[in-house]
């Protein structure tokens, strides 16, 4: 069923946004090179602006990482509302599976006040695998950092506690329980919401929504729970969702971060904003006085980078009345890059055809001993999947006349995906981890037979659901494959961004050091070089 569209403004100023200010906010973006793959702006309820990075666009559903911890608490919301629980019942009494009343102090005195304000004290390292059915287990085997209450650490797996919560009380998930609370009410179809293999959806991460979805969740937050002129979210949670319930002074890293959270989201340097953010720029800018909220999807990696550019620019967005002079266009976002045609090589196309490149076993021990196997799917796609895809082998290419057929193994799925070799992408449905994605795809020769490296066949594919880009190249010399991995952004970057958040999981602050310091290698052997023969 299509997804309703929420109204849109003939131009910005209809809605007292100035065009102006909208068009410096888009071209600071695209000056700065972040890497946002959506913008929409609404404010009274209606879409003023949007821009789509090409090839995303609004059809797809886009993770939302974090941002799903703002969707659990909404939930939540909800239970309180109907008088399933208050947010000051303790846990042990709605998850006995934790363990028994009296053998551990903290977990007696912890509650779900704690879990949605990020004061529950249990510390899950952030780079635990996050494979099925032992999610319950990893948050009871977690360390305490510091009893209920009397700190504040952000956490992933709490939310995912609050999802085993409300499934014990309703007997339902998240999404059953949502659809005709929240989604159904506000119009968005049915999401998918990745789970723990029980049932549980993940709370923490996991959500996939369109960046309208996103926008219509926000809006109604923006709008004191009313949306298009009905009550959905209680008001009263959502006054207290964006409230500094808490303070976060010793977390604070920039002038984005330490300014108080509330239930699964955090508040703004400017009074009365607060947001829902999640890794790699998914964000949700909520200004209530304003009666407006700015989204962002994307795939930038330094989430400080796309806030710093937002608040260069709001609230002042709602507050100036300059408008662009008559016919000049706000900035759109760019279209990404893919593959240039390039000149074909008959030969090898012949010698590939009908022939499997494998590539042993062996060569992906490493990644998959820190829990990232080598996929199709970079790295930053899979990182909190709770199935995660890789060991890439039986891969075939079969050409044709402006396009290529590249079908490959990761462990029990078998996809094939079509790319474009006339410099446009192709759109193909793949499955990887029990996930659904849709990808761009596009393929390009490079060299010659006799050239120092060979002859290379270059393959792009991005998913449309996801955050990065993989690239892969192929050199062939005889029988002899190999193939080298690659991630936009890059791994480097990523290692950048992991290493102060693996460095504050290690109470020596000298070992926490040590282990920063060696995230690059780290994450780098997650991309090794593998070499395959041709059969």
């Amino acid at each position: 069923m299509p997804e309703k569209k929420m109204p849109r403004a003939a131009r910005p100023e209809e809605v007292q946004i100035s065009s102006w200010e909208l068009s410096a906010l888009m071209q600071d973006a695209i000056d700065s090179n972040l890497e946002w793959h959506s913008v929409m702006v609404v404010r009274r309820g209606k879409v003023a602006f949007e821009t789509f990075r090409r090839p995303y666009s609004p059809n797809f559903p886009h993770v939302m990482f974090s941002v799903s911890k703002s969707v659990t608490s909404c939930a939540v919301g909800f239970a309180v509302e109907e008088g399933l629980l208050t947010v000051e019942d303790r846990v042990i009494d709605l998850v006995p599976e934790l363990g028994e009343e009296g053998q551990d102090p903290n977990l007696d005195s912890l509650t779900v006040r704690h879990l949605l304000t990020m004061t529950a004290g249990k510390l899950v390292s952030p780079m635990a695998d996050k494979a099925k059915k032992r999610w319950l287990k990893d948050y009871a085997d977690g360390k305490w950092s510091y009893a209920p209450g009397e700190g504040w650490n952000y956490s992933n797996e709490g939310p995912y506690i609050l999802c085993v919560i409300l499934k014990n009380l309703t007997g339902m998930g998240v999404v059953d329980y949502l659809m005709p609370r929240l989604f159904g009410p506000l119009g968005i179809p049915r999401p998918f919401w990745e789970n723990d293999g029980n049932g549980v959806e993940a709370g923490g991460w996991g959500l996939y929504l369109t960046t309208e979805s996103f926008a219509k969740i926000m809006t109604c937050y923006a709008q004191k729970g009313v949306f298009e002129g009905r009550q959905i979210i209680p008001a009263a949670w959502v006054e207290a969702s964006g409230s500094p319930l808490v303070m976060n002074y010793d977390h604070r890293t920039d002038e984005h971060g330490g300014n108080g959270y509330g239930y699964c989201f955090w508040v703004n340097s400017i009074p009365g904003s607060y947001r829902a953010d999640g890794v790699f720029s998914q964000m949700g800018v909520i200004f209530p006085q304003y009666d407006a909220c700015v989204m962002t999807t994307g795939g930038e990696v330094f989430t400080r980078s796309t806030l710093d550019c937002l608040f260069r620019h709001l609230p002042q967005l709602f507050e100036s009345e300059e408008a662009l002079p008559e016919g000049e266009a706000i900035p759109a976002l760019p279209d990404y890059p893919v593959l240039a045609e390039a000149p074909r090589s008959a030969a090898m196309e012949e010698k590939l055809e009908g022939r499997t490149a494998l590539f042993p076993n062996t060569m992906q021990q490493l990644p998959k001993m820190f829990g990232f196997p080598v996929s199709v799917m970079p790295v930053a796609v899979f990182f909190m999947s709770a199935d995660k895809a890789g060991g890439i082998d039986k891969v075939r290419m079969r050409f044709q006349e402006h396009t290529m057929k590249f079908s490959w193994n990761e462990g029990a799925e078998r996809n094939t995906v079509l790319c474009g070799m006339d410099g446009a992408a192709r759109l193909c449905k793949i499955t990887l981890g029990g996930v659904d994605f849709t990808v761009s795809c596009s393929a390009a020769w490079e060299g010659t037979p006799d050239a120092p490296g060979g002859e290379k066949l270059h393959i792009w594919i991005r998913p449309l659901n996801s955050v990065a880009e993989r690239r892969l190249t192929f050199t062939f010399r005889g029988r002899q494959v190999r193939m080298q991995p690659r991630t936009v952004p890059s791994l480097s970057t990523l290692a950048e961004y992991a290493a102060p958040f693996a460095a504050s999981m290690i109470p020596n602050p000298a070992l926490g050091q040590i282990i920063s310091n060696s995230m690059g290698s780290i994450i780098s052997a997650a991309e090794p070089t593998h070499f395959g023969y041709l059969k």
